[in-house]
């Protein structure tokens, strides 16, 4: 696999996060070890099971990895969709975040099929 660095979706994904931490940054000090700690790492944790994949040996460990970082992305989902529920990130900025997160998803299943090859037609 080739260097993580230069695939369109872990760019995707980095950016993602940078902006994750920026937006984070105002939630409420109470919640530094709860909702913006847990919004933090699943978002580093979408780019770093990228890099990590592009590390390993095959492409099944490889399409592992994307999984991984695709699991992460929903998690990522799930606990902006609970920050904007109680008000800590505005619609727009959810709206952003979201859109985001569905473009890298459709990247990383993308990667993950093309992985997998050609599907063979079935009689």
């Amino acid at each position: 696999m080739e260097d993580f660095k230069n695939l369109k979706v872990w760019k995707k994904a980095h950016e993602l996060t940078l902006v994750v931490y920026q937006r984070t940054r105002a939630f409420p000090k109470d919640e530094i070890y709860g909702l913006t700690s847990q919004l933090r790492r699943s978002a580093a944790s979408i780019g770093a099971n990228i890099a990590e994949g592009c590390g390993r040996r095959s492409d099944a460990e490889m399409k592992r990895f994307l999984q991984i970082a695709r699991g992460s992305a929903s998690e990522l989902e799930y606990h902006l969709l609970l920050a904007r529920d109680l008000g800590f990130l505005g619609t727009s900025d959810f709206q952003r975040l979201d859109e985001k997160i569905l473009e890298v998803q459709r990247m990383l299943a993308s990667l993950v099929q093309r992985l997998q090859g050609p599907v063979l037609a079935r009689s």
